[in-house]
């Protein structure tokens, strides 16, 4: 409860005095400064970020891309390969004027009132996940000049190398991690991470570093090996209770609530992808029923009032899961399956996880576990694979208690889904990374950059009328269209290196 409070507390103080924020110095109704643990809190929100670019970046074109979602509506592109250029933009808007500007204010504010040292490591470990997920989305972006308009009066920032921001997000964990020690930061609860816990930012910062070493294997193996020796050296993340992730509530209304659940509140019309509840009721996986859940109301008549309302039960029903084909609009629905409307359909469950309150998760054991297994299986690093393989599917399904008692698995029926899909060392790769997708649902962000990286899970293209990509899946987003009038010069410096600002562009480390 009082780590709920701060999240209300902090994140409207942060709002309210961030307007005017030009008059600061002379308004004496205003505090000088807002205090730097709030700032941190209000960091930590904007990086769970609101409904905005949840739904677009992330469902709409993330999560069906990498077909853990399917929607025959319209405008979800992703689903169909087709280019909203506002919707592919979302996360740099918000990311930019949020998550950025707080942690660069935050870090020079720190400089300013000369804050511990573990204050200010603490918010380079959390900057550098914001600007992984911006580079893993975009590729070049403003980075040595983001967020400082107000700081350094830079309001056209350059576009820097992907393989530049790589090499400083690196070393910007490597001297993080070695400055945290043991202790309780003096951010304390303002941090509603990890209270304040010096050692879990430290084991953070090293499965970052893991995530990120990793991301290189196709652009430098060499590196990428270095980097994960250093990282699993470091010490990472060794159960669920270290699992970076962002606790939300109800109320009031921002990024006080879990982006992805106001998204669910606002859109009933997001299904489970056919490849998802397939790889799911293949190996009786017991996570189905805990992700997904059928309509509360069958769809069998015209009115809505007259809809036959299934039970908990009938919603809940193994058996009668059904996942949707991805790449389809409402007038291809009956040819293709059958079924007239997606009431059919297995949805993401609204019983459990869909909450405005639901945890947002960034990174998670079961996530690193995976990666210590890939590691192991392409250098021999740490200790046996097919173990990390095991505790990352046990870790994947265990977390889901998180959301509620709905989602506790029991352990002997994750004894027995290991028993019946054990560890394939000949298949070791793509076993290892399909589970990584399995677990990185609603966190698409990851799901879509280790795709890339990897190559799996193996998804079968959609060919949608119209699709911009010729039929394959896209490698980035593309850039916000207002950079091509407000930062021209640096926009088009970006594009003349990278390539064209197009979905089908590669980026620096997703090379063919």
């Amino acid at each position: 409860m009082k780590k709920t409070i701060y999240i209300l507390l902090f994140a409207l103080v942060l709002g309210a005095c961030d307007e005017g924020f030009e008059d600061l110095n002379v308004n004496p109704l205003k505090p000088v400064q807002v205090n730097a643990a709030n700032k941190f809190t209000a960091a930590q929100l904007f990086a769970s970020s609101e409904r905005y670019d949840n739904w677009r970046a992330g469902l709409i074109y993330q999560s069906t891309m990498m077909q853990h979602m399917a929607n025959t509506a319209s405008f979800w592109d992703g689903d169909k390969y087709t280019w909203n250029r506002g919707y592919a933009s979302s996360l740099m808007d918000r990311y930019y004027d949020n998550a950025v500007k707080t942690l660069q204010d935050l870090l020079s504010q720190l400089d300013e009132e000369e804050a511990p040292d573990e204050m200010k490591a603490i918010a380079r470990i959390m900057r550098v996940f914001v600007f992984s997920r911006l580079t893993d989305l975009y590729g070049d972006i403003p980075y040595s000049e983001a967020g400082k308009a107000v700081l350094e009066n830079i309001t056209k920032p350059v576009y820097d190398p992907q393989s530049e921001i790589y090499a400083d997000m690196l070393n910007e964990l490597q001297e993080a991690a070695a400055i945290l020690g043991s202790g309780t930061s003096a951010y304390g609860d303002a941090d509603i991470i990890y209270s304040g816990d010096q050692a879990q930012w430290k084991k953070l910062a090293y499965s970052l570093m893991l995530r990120l070493g990793l991301r290189l294997i196709k652009v430098d193996p060499a590196a990428a090996q270095s980097w994960a020796t250093t990282a699993i050296a470091g010490g990472v993340m060794e159960s669920n209770a270290d699992i970076f992730f962002v606790p939300h509530t109800v109320g009031p209304a921002g990024v006080n609530q879990n982006g992805n659940g106001e998204v669910f509140l606002a859109d009933g019309s997001p299904r489970l992808s056919k490849t998802f509840v397939d790889f799911m009721a293949d190996r009786n996986d017991p996570r189905l029923t805990v992700l997904g859940s059928l309509p509360l109301d069958t769809g069998e008549d015209d009115a809505d009032e007259n809809d036959i309302e299934r039970t908990d039960a009938e919603r809940l029903d193994v058996a009668s899961q059904k996942g949707l084909p991805n790449g389809l609009n409402n007038d291809m629905l009956l040819d293709a399956t059958g079924e007239e409307n997606t009431q059919a359909f297995t949805e993401p469950n609204r019983l459990l996880i869909t909450g405005r309150d639901a945890p947002m998760f960034f990174q998670t054991y079961a996530e690193v576990q995976f990666m210590l297994a890939e590691a192991n299986v392409r250098w021999g690093i740490g200790g046996d694979a097919e173990t990390y393989y095991n505790n990352g599917v046990r870790a994947a399904m265990e977390m889901l208690a998180m959301y509620g008692d709905g989602g506790i698995i029991a352990s002997a029926d994750i004894d027995t889904y290991l028993t019946n899909n054990p560890y394939d060392a000949g298949n070791a790769l793509e076993q290892i990374n399909t589970q990584y997708w399995a677990a990185t649902f609603l966190n698409e962000y990851e799901a879509f950059s280790n795709w890339r990286r990897t190559g799996f899970p193996v998804l079968v293209p959609v060919n949608f009328p119209g699709n911009v990509t010729n039929g394959t899946i896209p490698r980035r987003m593309s850039y916000s269209e207002s950079e091509q009038t407000n930062n021209p010069e640096n926009y088009a410096a970006a594009v003349a290196r990278q390539g064209p600002d197009e979905l089908t562009t590669r980026v620096w480390w997703d090379v063919q």
